[in-house]
């Protein structure tokens, strides 16, 4: 038995479907040289990609599928991610998640939806659900595992060697690169840092350099995307002074491009520095995330900066139950600590 069974079989079936596309390829180019047209291969076998893991991902993303399915399947299938991990990320419950997954394997199955890898026209119709994948492989990895973190980088540069007109490739990879040249200072000994307390003099400056770079080439091909604005938003972060009202309306625009929460929730994060935390609270209290660890912990940090430290305690108590990282819940005890009597 290996140490991590699950692990060991995601690698076994990864590498499986690898060898699959290489025979598949082997078939196209022997038959071709036969000149057997019963034979031919779908012509966009003949599309190349660099990155195979990259080339698996396109070909998982059927657009015969809802978005969220695509994305959910292919982060199961390829992105090392257990089912669990993809329903905290998609802020549903794990056995909505489940139903979902059997739902969407059920589809394919009976629509006969092919395996296949999509040719050059086909690309930007699965686009969305690729940079979706990536992101949340990479926010998965921020969050802990360094290995993901990475290979969602690694990924992000090989579709914009793929895709080097898409400006919203660049945003993603600009997005990924900013918040991962933080990362050595967002721990202390094992111990959570905010941002407002990182030593800046551990960031990587050339990667900070290279996310802006790539934030330039998105905007000159025209990009107004939310991955763009993300990292516009990560951008401003790296400044010191930060500019909360740049920040604030930044927020605003993301909003306004996806509908999502999360957008709202990190805008009120932004009108508490730039108005005061009473300000902030009043947005947060309109948010319908219970089910969110920080949404509790945004709106207990503003609780605390009003002096409401009881309520502060109970708001950080429910994001303690919903933290998963060992180094949040011990940054959160410490802080259900300080506003205890």
């Amino acid at each position: 038995m290996p140490p991590n069974p699950g692990a060991w079989l995601t690698t076994t079936a990864r590498n499986r479907a690898i060898d699959r596309i290489r025979r598949g390829r082997t078939l196209a180019a022997k038959t071709k040289l036969l000149e057997v047209r019963e034979a031919v291969v779908d012509e966009h076998e003949e599309r190349t990609f660099r990155d195979e893991r990259l080339e698996l991902i396109f070909t998982c993303c059927h657009p015969a599928l809802a978005l969220e399915a695509q994305v959910a399947l292919t982060l199961r299938a390829l992105g090392g991610l257990t089912t669990e991990e993809i329903a905290r990320a998609f802020l549903v419950a794990d056995e909505a998640m489940k139903r979902r997954l059997t739902r969407a394997k059920r589809k394919i199955k009976e629509a006969g939806i092919p395996f296949r890898v999509p040719g050059d026209d086909l690309l930007p119709d699965r686009l969305a659900a690729v940079l979706a994948v990536v992101y949340l492989i990479f926010n998965e990895g921020y969050g802990g595992r360094v290995d993901l973190a990475a290979e969602a980088i690694r990924l992000g540069s090989a579709l914009a060697e793929l895709m080097p007109d898409e400006a919203e490739v660049h945003g993603l990879l600009a997005l990924m690169l900013l918040n991962d040249a933080r990362r050595d200072a967002r721990f202390e000994e094992g111990e959570l840092v905010l941002l407002a307390d990182q030593d800046r003099s551990r960031w990587n400056a050339a990667q900070i350099a290279q996310g802006r770079a790539s934030i330039d080439r998105a905007l000159a091909l025209g990009g107004r995307g939310p991955y763009l604005i993300q990292a516009a938003i990560a951008s401003l972060h790296s400044e010191e002074p930060r500019d909360w009202r740049q920040i604030t309306a930044l927020y605003a625009e993301l909003l306004r491009v996806t509908g999502s929460p999360l957008a709202e929730l990190n805008r009120a994060i932004a009108v508490a520095e730039a108005e005061g935390p009473a300000a902030g609270l009043a947005l947060v209290d309109g948010l319908d995330l219970d089910g969110y660890q920080y949404f509790h912990s945004t709106r207990a940090d503003l609780l605390r900066r009003l002096g409401r430290e009881d309520e502060a305690r109970a708001s950080y108590e429910r994001a303690l139950e919903l933290a998963r990282d060992e180094a949040e819940q011990r940054f959160l005890r410490r802080r259900i600590a300080e506003v205890t009597n």
